[in-house]
Parts: C-alpha cells; sequence; structure tokens
C-alpha cells in the first residue's frame, strides 16, 4: 500500500532524493527498487522491522557502499557523479558509536570541525551552541569515555551539525537508551528541523519516535510498502494506531522486531 505524495509537494525541493534504488548482497537482495524524498524542515522516518534494509539504505546514501542501480541524490548532486563533494551538505550519525573515547568532547569535536575547514574560532562558538542546545555545554572538558551512552549520543548529534547540514541522516540514535534520554533527543531533533529547515532522515524500529505530521516510509524486506504523513498512513490502513497500522502493512507479528 503506498500512498501518492500531496499535489502541492511538487513545488517543493527535496534535500534528498532516492530513485528506484537496488542493493544486493551476493543473490540476496537487500534493497528492490526503493524511491523516496526527504524535504527540508521535516523529519522523514524511515521505519522498518532488523533487517529491513535501513542500514543498507543509509550505507548507499553516505556513499559507504556504491548503489549498482538507481540514482541518490543530496541537494540536488548525485554523489555518483560529484564524488564526495556532494556529501558537503550531509550530518550523519551512525549506528554504531564513532567518537574517539580517549578524547575530550571538544577535542572530538575541534576535530571534526578541522576536517570540514572550519577555523578554530567559527568551531567553538558553533560546538558550544550546539552542546547548550543538547544541555551538554558543562561537560565539553570531560573524556568521551567517562559519559554514559545518552550523553555520547548528544556529542555525536552535536558533532553532526557543526558544518550547518541541509540533510541529517540518523540511523537508529536511540538505540540502548532508557526512555526519557530518547525522549529527549526525539524532541529536540524535530524542534532543530522546523527551527534550522533542515531535512532529517531518521531510521528507527520504535513507534514512539515518530510523530504524526513525520512523513513516513515503512520499509519490509528491502521494499517501501507504505509512505505519506505518518497520520494519513495510519488513517489508510484503518488501523488505530501507527503499531497497528505497521502490524497490517508487513503482515505477521511485528512486535517481536519493532516497539512501541
Amino acid at each position: 500500500m503506498q500512498k501518492q505524495a500531496p499535489k502541492d509537494e511538487s513545488a517543493r525541493i527535496p534535500v534528498l532524493s532516492v530513485k528506484n534504488v537496488s542493493y544486493w548482497y551476493g543473490s540476496k537482495r537487500a534493497l528492490d527498487d526503493v524511491s523516496f524524498d526527504v524535504y527540508p524542515g521535516k523529519v522523514t522516518a524511515l521505519l522498518g522491522p532488523n533487517g529491513a534494509g535501513k542500514t543498507t539504505l543509509f550505507s548507499l546514501i553516505t556513499r559507504l557502499f556504491d548503489s549498482p542501480t538507481g540514482r541518490i541524490e543530496i541537494d540536488g548532486r548525485s554523489a555518483a557523479e560529484w564524488g564526495f563533494k556532494a556529501l558537503g551538505p550531509l550530518g550523519v550519525v551512525f549506528q554504531q558509536p564513532t567518537l574517539d573515547l580517549d578524547l575530550t568532547v571538544k577535542q572530538n569535536l575541534r576535530y571534526f570541525a578541522s576536517l570540514r575547514g572550519l577555523k578554530r574560532k567559527e568551531a567553538d562558538e558553533r560546538m558550544l551552541r550546539a552542546l547548550k542546545a543538547l544541555d551538554m555545554e558543562e561537560r565539553i572538558a570531560e573524556k568521551v569515555r567517562s559519559l554514559n551512552g545518552g550523553h555520547r549520543r548528544r556529542v555525536e548529534i552535536a558533532r553532526a551539525l557543526l558544518h550547518s547540514p541541509k540533510l541529517l541522516l540518523l540511523d537508529e540514535p536511540t538505540i540502548g537508551l532508557d526512555v526519557p534520554t530518547r525522549t529527549a533527543i526525539v524532541r529536540h531533533i524535530h524542534g532543530l528541523a522546523r527551527s534550522e529547515n533542515i531535512g532529517v532522515l531518521w531510521a528507527t524500529h520504535l513507534f514512539d519516535e515518530v510523530e504524526p505530521d513525520d512523513d513516513l516510509i515503512v520499509i519490509d524486506r528491502g521494499r517501501v510498502v507504505a509512505r505519506g504523513e505518518a497520520k494519513d498512513v495510519v488513517a489508510e490502513t484503518g488501523a488505530k494506531d501507527l503499531g497497528g497500522a505497521f502490524r497490517l502493512l508487513i503482515g505477521g507479528d511485528a512486535e517481536e522486531d519493532v516497539a512501541a
């Protein structure tokens, strides 16, 4: 079941466009003709069970893998044609932590800023602003090793935002975090998308991380089975909530792989 995009959406310019992308691991197809757009100022939730193809898709968008079929454009540029220059507008928080544990928060962020070509003064100003928004300003001198999982995630989000990206990719960013920390991160990212006009692609298997007005892509076994605003997808299935809609869309018992 796929929901057509609203008519007025044609006047909007996507910050990420994925068109007819497929991918195989040997003889196993991980993605099957996947197409969707992500727009500035909105969170697009990529919802699917474990093994649905979410991480593979992120690997293709970030050029960790090359896509053998289809086309991926970031802010109008194809990475296949522009190479890593096309990744300039992109900020990423991967599922696996990537901070240097033996450096301080400040050192981690300064190092990333230097890779992005930011001058020290500007980098420090952006760093403080990003950390303050995430309630992490007072931990700037602490080594990452001393931080808990939630605080490390906040540092990674701050790092991804230092260069003012137009597109933010979040691959299961709240895995292993307690509910209050998850809730705070979800609220912050949604507010950030609106206030900074950033397009966000949030891969998740947790229903409560998706807000009713979010754009939603439901993926199962590598195929997009529904898309549209979350509340519209739920209404179209006739379900009472997103969990019920999801179970109807993918069939079977989704509770083993997806949680409320």
